[in-house]
């Protein structure tokens, strides 16, 4: 079928002879776009989950290019940035690709946002165009606009507050027409996406992200365990870089995607058969909510072989009997390229695996030193490609200049690595819990007390107490329908932990508090502290020593 649209491509320059730097059709959305609507134009790149209607590759590229072409019609030139505020769906996906086929920035952002933290990414972002889902728009009328002067408008036809309006089905599905070609062939350094970090304890950092950099965070020389043969079950929000980076992934291996609006752990199974999906990232607490469901005789059955796990959580070799896949797990962050990767089913309890090729790693102290093996330290990271990490916080040279400082990235976390050269994630520097002189991982809290059988899900954090230090807190929500007893909860925690990490005070909760790519929001916790249906140990009368044989606590006498 003869398609509506003329494209033109500028004029062809000489590639990098640097075998660090794939060629363009490896690395370069437009390019690797161009290169399977050409080579295998009938394979199936993408299956939608709510049902089951699937784009093959020349399908997916039609609708990039008539995407494109009304966004160039609405004058968005290569390097621009373009501001996207849409949940998962097929208008996200396309706008993500069309925007990178211009060559220019795809900035999504959170859906959650409003008030001043949507404020501060609107400006912080530079854009002009934003791409505004009907439900969202409301909550521009309450802010500052900074450059923003145009909205397209996905959903109901209704105008964006103080924006020019236009609307998706006018303006970004034309008929017909030529699509320009960008100023200049677009490069593996350019940026590809400014990703926004959580700002669950401050504004959001936005993450300038190259084509490189997300290659080689996911690509295939990273994640070798997934290839071109995949479906990935997209699970994570476009806005988070377990989503878009992912989807950039697949489409540089010539795989293929299964599209869900958002993880659901009742019909997280029935999806991933109905969409054949082989790989996916089980972030936080899905795979423990997938643990806690009650077995079934075909959980086995479905046609996932590879599931990454972040973190590694409960037995990890009975997850992999019952759902019949390999479970991997990783260290990354939306700043890296994931440098710490596991071999299959890790029987190291608590490992996030060992330091990949292409990568250096250094576990340090305050001032930048190496720390012994065993002890522990902030990672810092580089790479040996260029390009291959972050390219800064935009629009931010003071935190770049932090988390760059001594030509490292330095990551916040802290971390261990015992002599075989495995790594262990101990935790966010600025969760750790000081107990009377004792340094507490609030991760190595939470994966015992997530243990207990009716607990779902669990958040450990510190609450001065009068010695101006810090007393354990661990705020739970019971599975739906079981309830917690504070007391049974302490019995079962003495003899799996060191006396000075069990908790003082409980408060059970119908759920966390977290972003909508699941981080549980620690700083809410803390803000709120002890409230008045927390449970206090030492007012029931239950006092904790040291086990003088084994450091685990004990009842007093």
């Amino acid at each position: 079928m003869k398609s509506a649209f003329t494209v033109e491509h500028p004029a062809e320059t000489p590639q990098t002879r640097d075998k660090r730097i794939p060629p363009r059709d490896q690395v370069v959305t437009r390019a690797a776009l161009e290169k399977w609507n050409r080579e295998c134009p009938d394979k199936v790149w993408a299956k939608f989950a709510d049902n089951g209607e699937e784009w093959t590759y020349a399908q997916f590229y039609e609708k990039i290019v008539q995407m494109a072409l009304g966004l160039q019609q609405l004058g968005v030139k290569q390097g621009e940035h373009v501001l996207v505020w849409l949940p998962n769906g097929r208008e996200n996906l396309l706008a993500f690709f069309a925007i990178n086929y211009l060559g220019a920035v795809y900035v999504c952002i959170n859906t959650a946002y409003k008030g001043q933290l949507l404020a501060h990414v609107v400006e912080n972002s530079d854009a002009r165009l934003a791409i505004v889902h009907s439900d969202l728009a409301p909550r521009i009328a309450d802010i500052r606009l900074a450059k923003l002067t145009d909205a397209v408008m996905v959903g109901e036809r209704i105008s964006c507050p103080g924006l020019k309006t236009h609307f998706y089905a006018d303006t970004l599905l034309p008929e017909g027409g030529t699509l320009k070609a960008p100023d200049r062939v677009i490069e593996p350094w350019d940026p590809m996406a400014i990703i926004y970090t959580s700002g669950t304890t401050g504004p959001s950092k936005g993450v300038l992200a190259s084509y490189l950099h997300i290659l080689s965070n996911m690509g295939p020389e990273t994640w070798h365990n997934v290839h071109g043969g995949d479906r990935y079950m997209i699970n994570m929000p476009l806005f988070h870089i377990g989503g878009s980076g992912i989807v950039y992934a697949m489409l540089v291996r010539g795989g293929s995607i299964a599209f869900t609006e958002r993880f659901n752990t009742q019909t997280f199974l029935a999806e991933a058969r109905s969409t054949g999906s082989t790989v996916v990232f089980l972030l936080g607490v899905m795979a423990g909510f997938l643990e806690k469901l009650e077995a079934r005789p075909d959980d086995a059955d479905n046609p996932l072989r590879v599931a990454f796990m972040v973190p590694l959580a409960g037995d990890i070799q009975a997850f992999s009997k019952r759902f019949g896949l390999d479970v991997y797990t990783i260290f990354n962050m939306t700043e890296i390229s994931t440098p710490i990767f596991s071999d299959p089913n890790p029987l190291k309890r608590g490992t996030c695996g060992l330091k990949r090729q292409g990568v250096d790693v250094r576990l340090v102290d305050d001032n930048d030193c190496e720390v012994p093996i065993g002890a522990i330290g902030e990672m810092m990271v580089r790479t040996d490609r260029p390009w291959g990490m972050n390219s800064g916080y935009y629009r931010n040279p003071e935190a770049t200049a932090r988390a760059w400082r001594n030509g490292w990235f330095h990551t916040g976390d802290a971390f261990r690595k015992d002599e075989d050269g495995y790594f262990y994630f101990v935790d966010r520097i600025k969760d750790a819990i000081r107990r009377r002189g004792e340094n507490i991982s609030s991760f190595e809290v939470e994966a015992e007390v997530v243990a207990y059988p009716d607990i779902q899900e669990v958040a450990a954090i510190g609450v001065p107490n009068e010695l101006s230090e810090d007393d354990v807190m661990v705020v739970i929500a019971p599975i739906a329908g079981r309830t917690v007893d504070p007391v049974a909860l302490i019995e079962f925690l003495r003899p799996r932990m060191a006396h000075f990490m069990i908790p003082r005070y409980v408060r059970i909760v119908d759920e966390l508090p977290k972003t909508p790519t699941t981080k549980v929001q620690k700083a809410e916790l803390r803000k709120q502290g002890i409230t008045t249906d927390t449970w206090d140990r030492e007012q029931a009368g239950i006092s904790v020593k040291i086990d003088r044989f084994t450091g685990s606590g004990r009842a007093a006498e």
